[in-house]
């Protein structure tokens, strides 16, 4: 049985997910604002995100080795003192050459936060619980995504205004008007604080890394780079994070542009409602995943997520507000298909083949900004075509991915039994 402490760490990693959603998941909300601030063009835009998540590409491998070297506790508490700072610096000296430094600094301790929690989240809450943690743990990743717009919102609407109480007082009197949205890098530079005041006064596991949870040595990755299937699964996990992004970063810009909607309002309630029905695709996820093959059901959200990016792209607003929501309800089972696939597609070097396969985050970074250079010349709802290309790499992985290993299906095996 579990003693309170690790239940404990079990709540803190619950907590540093919502946080990463928090911060993570809501550039899209404020790209409007943020281009409108500094008079942004598409391509300059797009940039924004590319700062961020290209951190992930620089720091994944970096992150295994020093949580290997130095333990869980040191390495958690350097992200976050990392993502703080990133945080501050945005607040306290607001121009876009300081947003670029700050995402960036921002996404080095948010890409050593996601090596590091998975590990803890297991040891501290037992192996035996480790599917239902780490579940309740994405519950909590969506619902962060969900609820951040909403804030946005609120703040946005709220400061500068004659509605007051002691959050919005405080706000008005460090926040310029002129600069509303800076207020939510506020609510996260609190939220982080917290987490390393908790983080300090808390007493970790000894964390001890399974074999499919370490980097490797350098001869590990030589013999993985050599094997095709280590390309083709890193360009998986670049196209869904390419495709996720790509989507969910451009829906207010495109809302706003094409059907003169307010990103404060419907841009946020669209964006809400596209992290919210990822987080309820999810749930379905797991029952699909015990029914179907993995592969069948790559291809069949694959085709539901472009055939709703269609309608969000060629339909009116009415049409336009749903339908790049149900973009992430199909969204939702992608990254742990493509992820089990990789994993289940190689025998050894578990570990060095999952820091490969997270660097792919760099999708993240590259397709909204190649969306965006395009906007500046073609409009941006031709350069969102992209995403169909990335959408069509994702099912051609349903067709060709030979794992070693298929997802158990219960009820093949129950058909199987009763024959």
């Amino acid at each position: 049985m579990k003693n309170k402490k690790q239940l404990h760490i079990v709540a803190l990693v619950i907590a540093i997910f919502f946080v990463i959603s928090l911060v993570t998941n809501i550039l899209g909300s404020l790209e409007p604002n943020i281009a409108e601030s500094f008079k942004l063009s598409s391509k300059w835009a797009g940039f924004l995100p590319f700062s961020f998540f290209i951190a992930y590409g620089v720091m994944s491998i970096p992150s295994g080795i020093l949580n290997e070297k130095f333990g869980a506790k040191p390495v958690l508490l350097l992200a976050f003192a990392l993502s703080f700072a990133g945080v501050m610096l945005f607040v306290f000296f607001t121009s876009y050459v300081v947003a670029l430094i700050s995402l960036f600094t921002i996404g080095l301790g948010m890409a050593m936060l996601q090596v590091v929690i998975n590990p803890l989240l297991r040891a501290s809450g037992g192996e035996e619980n480790f599917a239902f943690n780490s579940v309740l743990a994405q519950l909590f990743f969506g619902g962060a995504s969900a609820i951040c717009p909403f804030l946005y919102s609120y703040l946005v609407l709220n400061i500068h205004t004659s509605n007051s109480n002691l959050v919005l007082d405080t706000l008005n009197k460090i926040v310029p008007e002129s600069l509303k949205w800076i207020s939510l890098y506020w609510v996260f530079a609190i939220a982080i604080l917290l987490i390393i005041i908790i983080t300090i006064i808390t007493r970790f596991p000894k964390v001890e890394l399974k074999d499919d949870e370490r980097m490797g040595t350098w001869a590990n990755f030589k013999e993985l780079l050599n094997n095709r299937y280590t390309v083709l699964y890193f360009f998986g996990t670049f196209a869904y994070v390419g495709t996720e992004q790509g989507i969910s970063y451009w829906i207010s810009n495109f809302l706003q542009t094409y059907h003169a909607q307010a990103p404060e309002t419907v841009g946020a309630w669209a964006n809400t409602w596209f992290w919210g029905l990822m987080t309820i695709g999810c749930i379905l996820g797991l029952v699909l995943l015990k029914i179907f093959d993995s592969r069948k059901l790559l291809c069949v959200f694959v085709i539901g997520a472009a055939i709703s990016l269609a309608a969000a792209l060629l339909g009116s607003k009415d049409i336009a507000v749903v339908a790049f929501p149900i973009c992430g309800f199909f969204a939702s089972v992608m990254w742990s298909i493509v992820i089990s696939l990789g994993l289940n597609s190689v025998p050894n070097n578990h570990g060095s083949f999952a820091g490969i396969l997270c660097t792919g985050i760099i999708g993240g970074a590259v397709m909204p900004l190649i969306i965006g250079a395009l906007a500046d010349y073609t409009g941006l709802k031709a350069a969102m075509c992209i995403n169909f290309i990335t959408l069509g790499y994702l099912f051609s992985m349903g067709i060709w991915a030979k794992p070693l290993v298929n997802n158990a299906v219960s009820l093949k095996a129950l058909f199987k039994k009763k024959a």
